[in-house]
């Protein structure tokens, strides 16, 4: 669409913003929602078999618990690597956030981008690219949080 420097603003104004309206993608809040839920739910699935298989085969709840997140993150890992991962995210939007397979991706896909520059300065300097603000402001918020419940305890409210 060509828009005319010289008309009137408010035309010219008009015509952007319609052309603006016709090429942005529309989504359906409640689709998007129902497939992030759908995804999220189906990785919550396959931690929960994982978890009940090990406590059946005689693993203690703790074990287990490990043995399922170190399942969980290396087929992360290996899906991303598959370019799998990305095609689930893409349909389950953030329902592949959950969090440890999501925070397993992020890290796998900056290795993975930035291999071409090297094992120092590609993969080494930039593997947390995406999973260092989580780290970061997960790190904060918590102690922000336990910083509110320490004064509460403090003040009896807790």
């Amino acid at each position: 669409m060509k828009i005319n420097q010289q008309m009137d603003p408010k035309e010219r104004d008009k015509q952007y913003n319609d052309y603006v309206k016709k090429v942005t993608p529309t989504h359906s809040l409640g689709l998007c929602m129902g497939k992030a839920f759908l995804i999220g739910g189906l990785i919550c699935v396959l931690g929960q078999l994982i978890l009940n298989f090990c406590e059946t085969n005689g693993l203690d709840r703790e074990t287990s618990g490990s043995w399922c997140s170190l399942i969980l993150v290396a087929l992360s890992v290996l899906f991303t690597g598959l370019n799998i991962y990305p095609k689930l995210a893409k349909f389950g939007g953030a329902g592949t956030l959950v969090p440890i397979t999501g925070f397993a991706n992020s890290v796998a896909a900056s290795a993975i981008e930035f291999k071409k520059e090297g094992q120092v300065f590609g993969i080494g300097a930039k593997i947390f690219n995406i999973a260092g603000p989580v780290i970061l402001f997960g790190i904060f918020s918590s102690w922000v949080l336990g910083l509110i419940y320490w004064i509460g305890g403090l003040l009896g409210l807790f």
